[in-house]
């Protein structure tokens, strides 16, 4: 009897601990869903005004992306962006970022249009920084695989800026 219950507990255990695994992996997988194919390993937020809530509490800048599923466009700068080790080890560790396939209701992130791909930098004081920008005067926000150099250097300055601003 002693040993059959040992067993039935060791099983019991097992089962747990199993559960539990699976659970932890669940609870890690979970960013995926919100990366939408822009960084499984970074933490993306999931509404622009949790951003802001983070951004303020975290002194971090917010980085917003806005894209759609199916614009080509997106897709390319997307695959560029999750392949670069340099931007993703930023996203992760120095910005709280939000991606969104929908306009938000602060016109500030819209400043000369709608339009997607669009990639924004928003301060811990929550300022809107329209002053980094990509390299085309007709879409000032946007980017292509061909410009991954060119954000870089603009995650680098959303990080200067708070450093020396605030």
């Amino acid at each position: 009897i002693m040993l059959h219950s040992t067993l039935a507990l060791s099983l019991l255990l097992i089962a747990v601990s199993s559960n539990l695994a699976m659970a932890i992996k669940k609870e890690k997988r979970a960013p995926q869903t919100l990366s939408r194919g822009w960084g499984d390993e970074i933490t993306w937020v999931q509404t622009y005004e949790e951003g802001l809530y983070q951004a303020k509490k975290s002194n971090k800048p917010l980085m917003v992306i806005h894209h759609l599923e199916d614009c080509q466009y997106c897709q390319a700068l997307k695959k560029a962006f999750a392949e670069n080790e340099e931007i993703q080890e930023m996203a992760q560790n120095n910005f709280v970022m939000l991606n969104l396939m929908h306009e938000t209701t602060d016109k500030n992130l819209s400043p000369d249009g709608q339009y997607v791909p669009r990639i924004m930098f928003v301060d811990p004081s929550l300022t809107v920084r329209a002053d980094i920008t990509g390299r085309y005067s007709n879409r000032l926000y946007t980017y292509e695989p061909q410009d991954i150099p060119y954000l870089i250097e603009n995650m680098k300055k959303a990080l200067r800026l708070i450093q020396t601003e605030l």
